[in-house]
């Protein structure tokens, strides 16, 4: 079970009992359990998004959003801050890329990146609550969240140190494969063809953001793979919105 608290504790926010630091081993193997996290996220928010029904979707869609970053703790959206502030700042140049994704400070860039990444998923989370679509939102957080141990598990770690180090040297292989291959399948399985355009979308996101990781700056970074989560979430969301059909 250790390896599962740590995942939740790195991703969450919610109170996790580790009694002892754990090890590197136990913190790769975390990563096998991200997909159980984000189904636990996705499925705390389709119980407000419930308790909330009668309310004005308006308030839903803010509330549901409010929750989605507490839950959080906005992790993944500082990688998008983060990412966004290195790419337009670095010019093209790996080096200074790298460096400005490490400085604390966060620039125009990324603020507005963090705008946009939560106007877009008010104005979804809107539109999937009058169309009464939560499955959505455990295919957002679910499959987001099965691409990080795919991202280790075929992207170098350009960080000499840090936690990234530790996920992408202890990742087991065979299972993470499991995982990225099983997760996907059963929601596919519980929801059928009306949902699989979510699939491909997270197929797509995956593939260009991880091109654009491997022109800039050779592989990833703790911030591109939280900005890769916020980035298929929203894209997922919005695929929803924009091609699932009301009644599915």
């Amino acid at each position: 079970m250790k390896p599962f608290l740590v995942a939740l504790q790195f991703l969450t926010r919610l109170p996790v009992p580790l009694f002892s630091l754990p090890s590197e081993k136990t913190v790769g193997y975390s990563l096998l359990f991200y997909p159980l996290v984000g189904l636990m996220i996705g499925t705390l928010l389709i119980t407000l998004g419930w308790l909330l029904r009668d309310a004005p979707p308006l308030v839903v869609a803010a509330l549901l959003l409010t929750g989605w970053i507490a839950l959080t703790g906005g992790l993944h959206l500082d990688g998008v801050a983060d990412s966004a502030d290195a790419w337009v700042g670095g010019m093209g140049d790996t080096e200074k890329t790298l460096a400005i994704m490490k400085d604390p400070n966060c620039g125009p860039m990324g603020v507005i990146a963090i705008l946009l990444v939560l106007l877009l998923k008010f104005v979804t989370l809107h539109s999937l609550f009058i169309m009464q679509n939560w499955m959505v939102l455990l295919y957002a957080t679910i499959l987001a969240r099965t691409l990080i141990p795919l991202l280790f598990l075929t992207t170098p770690y350009v960080r000499r140190h840090g936690l990234g180090t530790s996920l992408s040297t202890h990742l087991p292989r065979k299972l993470s494969i499991f995982v990225i291959t099983v997760s996907p399948l059963l929601l596919f399985l519980m929801t059928g063809l009306d949902y699989f355009w979510l699939i491909l979308t997270t197929i797509l996101t995956f593939l260009v953001v991880r091109f654009m990781m491997i022109q800039r700056i050779h592989g990833t970074t703790g911030d591109t793979a939280g900005a890769l989560i916020e980035i298929t979430e929203t894209n997922v969301l919005l695929t929803a919105a924009l091609l699932v059909p009301i009644n599915a």
